[in-house]
């Protein structure tokens, strides 16, 4: 295993506080997925790239998996505009992670600070896996802490100003259909 600490990357599909969900199935597993700049945060993902190393030697006969079966994806192969330039980590654990505000305080879910857009210091623990389900090597959530807000992904492209088109509301309106 190899614990990686990463600083200042950004948050997307988080699942800190409820486990995810799949195609209408709960997956039983909290999860996130975060985008490393691949310039601002290169020594981060040569410290993965180093700890895949690791892993395939001591786990999987020195061979390590293709993309598709490692944690590290290149977002440019996504067409998700927000990964563009940069490279994603997905993490789960079956574990609520610890979640924490820049104070360490614990975060929770009614606090409405961790969202998908946010800048986070994540804490990740790399393992292979050689088993009957095959050979891959996956990241564990072990905590997330906020460190500062961004522009949410998936915001509504208006502002408040585009209901001025409705006017003023009628409080004596009937409102029925």
């Amino acid at each position: 295993m190899a614990i990686i600490k990463m600083q200042n990357v950004r948050l997307s599909f988080p699942n800190l506080f409820q486990t995810a969900s799949f195609g209408g199935e709960d997956t039983g597993k909290y999860d996130g997925t975060f985008i490393l700049d691949k310039k601002g945060h290169k020594d981060i993902i040569k410290e993965i790239e180093k700890g895949f190393k690791i892993l395939a030697d001591e786990k999987l006969k020195g061979k390590i998996p293709p993309e598709d079966k490692i944690c590290l994806k290149d977002g440019d192969e996504t067409e998700r505009e927000e990964q563009q330039g940069c490279m994603v980590v997905k993490a789960s654990t079956k574990r609520r992670p610890i979640v924490l505000d820049r104070d360490k305080s614990p975060i929770t879910e009614g606090d409405n600070v961790i969202y998908a857009g946010c800048f986070v210091n994540a804490i990740i623990t790399l393992w292979a896996q050689n088993n009957a389900y095959g050979k891959r090597i996956n990241a564990s959530l072990d905590g997330v802490m906020f460190c500062g807000h961004g522009e949410p992904f998936g915001a509504p492209a208006i502002d408040a100003d585009e209901f001025n088109a409705f006017g003023e509301p009628d409080d004596d309106k009937d409102m029925t259909f």
